[in-house]
């Protein structure tokens, strides 16, 4: 559903990039989407039409793993870029993206923002920047699926959700997600990842309130994601 008001022209990834001067396209070229909970944005194998920027809520990226399993590839928040697979050669989303609460979202058709990207210097630079770092994150999670004990990655992935949302008032992670979800990000069947939480809770790891988890021993948590720190 389409919002009169979404955006503000100065929070997601683009407008604080761009020229001043550029502001005005932006607007004039600009939608702006409501997305409901669960709802997709866009769907791995859709043709690629544009670039979407986050303005409010939190979405997951997410890849199918095999017939029955998505694989979630990074979670964005309010002021991030999504779709950018699309730059290249492949003419399909090579990824999924899906409301893990109500969003709102900036729509850029491509043929805009490939202009808005030769007149913006500093967003060339800076997306070229942020994609060769989603790019490092990627090889780890390779790396870390392959090499790395299921209860290392589970650790990770509580640290990186920290690291990456901050924290609530009382503690715990500024991020309600399903255990479902929680077992897509760290590559761990659900069986499993209700097993090693149940450990972690009992170690004094962390601390579990439905959806809620507050990490309570994060050196120790570190230590378990060491193994593949050397390679």
């Amino acid at each position: 559903m389409k919002v009169n008001n979404g955006c503000d022209l100065k929070s997601c990834f683009m407008c604080r990039l761009c020229l001043k001067d550029w502001l005005p396209a932006i607007a004039a070229h600009k939608q702006n989407i409501s997305i409901k909970k669960g709802h997709p944005i866009f769907r791995e194998g859709e043709l690629v039409r544009g670039i979407y920027f986050l303005y409010s809520g939190n979405v997951k990226v997410h890849k199918k793993w095999d017939n029955e399993k998505d694989l979630i590839i990074r979670f964005a928040k309010a002021g991030e870029i999504l779709g950018h697979t699309g730059l290249g050669d492949d003419s399909n989303y090579l990824v999924s993206a899906t409301a893990l609460e109500p969003v709102v979202v900036c729509y850029i058709d491509m043929e805009f923002f490939e202009s808005t990207m030769q007149v913006n210097n500093n967003l060339t630079y800076k997306l070229m920047r942020f994609m060769a770092n989603e790019l490092q994150e990627s090889e780890k999670r390779v790396r870390n699926l392959v090499h790395m004990p299921v209860k290392g990655r589970i650790a990770q992935a509580l640290i990186n959700l920290k690291n990456q949302f901050g924290i609530n008032q009382d503690g715990s992670i500024a991020i309600e997600l399903t255990r479902q979800d929680l077992s897509s990000f760290a590559g761990a069947s659900y069986e499993t990842l209700f097993k090693v939480m149940n450990e972690f809770t009992d170690e004094k790891l962390v601390e579990v309130a439905g959806k809620n988890i507050r990490v309570i021993n994060e050196p120790q948590l570190k230590k378990l994601t060491d193994t593949v720190s050397h390679l």
